[in-house]
């Protein structure tokens, strides 16, 4: 039975996950995974730069990653940010249409996020050089670049596979574990 997203259930359920994962899994983690999730989540949470710079800045941050079959994405992906003056709620994979309606929705390809979380590309320039298409208030987005600047820089310190790394054979074998995610959190 899949858990209906926005319940206390799914909530518990899901932070129970990552908490379970990050205690079993070895590190690096495959990129969007839970445990590479909740290693963001707590690098996030425990940022005292982040903390400072983030100060005022209100919203849901969703990272909508493109679908790319060809490294094993084969539907969107969103990732969403739940960002509160300086704290970090959480950080979750979400449903299409709760990705959507986020405060702030930055929308690229897999190949142009990978850049943002190997600092190859900064993601407030890609925005405005339209690499990274933004729905959502831009001023905003640029009153608080040094905070989103902080923010992928944690994303770069978390060990990662990332998805055009792996091996055919990885990617199959880790095909049944999106599936799960799909299923079990209505993905």
């Amino acid at each position: 039975m899949a858990y209906t997203y926005g319940t206390r259930e799914w909530e518990e359920s899901f932070a129970a996950l990552v908490e379970d994962l990050l205690e079993v899994e070895k590190k690096p983690y495959i990129m969007g995974t839970p445990a590479w999730i909740g290693a963001y989540q707590k690098l996030i949470q425990e940022d005292e730069t982040y903390r400072k710079l983030g100060k005022g800045w209100e919203g849901s941050v969703i990272i909508h990653i493109l679908p790319e079959p060809e490294v094993g994405l084969e539907d969107d992906m969103y990732l969403m940010l739940d960002l509160w003056d300086g704290e970090c709620h959480s950080v979750r994979l979400v449903p299409g249409e709760v990705g959507e309606n986020g405060d702030y929705v930055l929308t690229a390809p897999y190949v142009r996020w990978k850049q943002v979380m190997t600092g190859e590309l900064d993601a407030t320039k890609g925005m405005i050089q339209g690499k990274i298409k933004l729905k959502g208030d831009l001023p905003t987005i640029v009153r608080y670049a040094k905070a989103a600047t902080r923010l992928t820089e944690l994303v770069g310190m978390i060990d990662t596979i990332y998805l055009d790394e792996m091996s055919p054979e990885e990617v199959e074998a880790f095909k049944p574990w999106v599936q799960f995610l799909k299923d079990e959190y209505s993905l």
